[in-house]
């Protein structure tokens, strides 16, 4: 491979371009905050503005989190060729590159409302907080479970001009579920996490992972099944949430023998989960 060909796979490597799946689980819960707040389809502006944003916000947070755990990266088997590690991109390439994607992310808020705008600091802010949380406590999934959901936050300040309450409980739904899925992520690594001292959901958990797992699915249910009644959804919604329930089924499943390969697996599976969501809330607003 040439160098500008070996370049831009590090690239693809350590912005994730090249596994969507983080990007899908950013994107569909923002598309639920948009879809409510505008009670249908939004402008063009907003979709641009927002879908590019989780895109370009998400392959931010992948470029700091792998220069966070450059140093632990090589400990792991699921991360020892990250571009870091292997040496096809330097430290300082990837500070750039993370200068570089919130420089963007930064130019199409700046298209929105001052109080959105004011917004996405915090957005900022946790995008760089979280690599480092995994130090320092057991839950650094919560924190991403902030920088998830955050984007609705925004959606609902940009559209309504404020926050109501359903934001805040489609926010605090959509951690639960971050957390949830976030630990089967985890489950993959704890043994390799527990050697070299990083801390997580599933070390915190232990034996009583698949349990809190569980519980964290039925509380998301239980706070989407609400905000369906505030906002008067009807069957097609209630519909999804029942699909929810059969996914959320399918990953107990998947996680009973702790298998790391299909604790990845139910991971991936989430993506379903966030699309049946929007398709319930979709048809809901035709």
């Amino acid at each position: 491979m040439t160098s500008f060909a070996n370049k831009w796979h590090a690239i693809q490597q350590i912005t994730r371009l090249d596994k969507p799946i983080g990007t899908y689980l950013l994107l569909w819960p923002t598309y639920w905050a948009l879809w409510i707040a505008c009670d249908g389809w939004p402008t063009g502006h907003l979709l641009l503005v927002f879908t590019l944003g989780v895109i370009v916000m998400r392959s931010a947070g992948c470029v700091i989190n792998d220069y966070a755990d450059r140093n632990i990266d090589g400990q792991v088997e699921r991360t020892q060729q990250r571009p870091l590690v292997t040496g096809t991109m330097t430290s300082q390439q990837a500070i750039s590159l993370f200068g570089f994607l919130i420089g963007i992310a930064l130019a199409l808020v700046s298209t929105l409302t001052w109080y959105t705008i004011s917004l996405s600091v915090v957005a900022v802010i946790l995008a760089m907080v979280y690599p480092f949380m995994k130090r320092f406590t057991h839950l650094p999934q919560v924190v991403l479970g902030a920088a998830f959901s955050w984007g609705m936050i925004m959606a609902f300040a940009e559209v309504k001009g404020e926050i109501p309450v359903v934001a805040w409980m489609l926010f605090s739904a959509n951690i639960l579920w971050t957390v949830a899925y976030d630990t089967m992520y985890a489950m993959v690594d704890r043994e390799d996490d527990m050697e070299i001292g990083v801390k997580s959901t599933a070390i915190l958990f232990g034996e009583y992972d698949k349990k809190i797992i569980g519980f964290l699915q039925l509380a998301t249910l239980a706070l989407l099944f609400t905000v369906g009644e505030i906002l008067a959804f009807g069957w097609p919604y209630h519909l999804s949430l029942v699909i929810v329930g059969g996914l959320f089924s399918y990953q107990q499943m998947l996680i009973t023998g702790r298998d790391r390969q299909l604790c990845f697996k139910a991971f991936l599976n989430n993506h379903f989960v966030g699309l049946a969501i929007f398709i319930g809330i979709l048809i809901e607003s035709m």
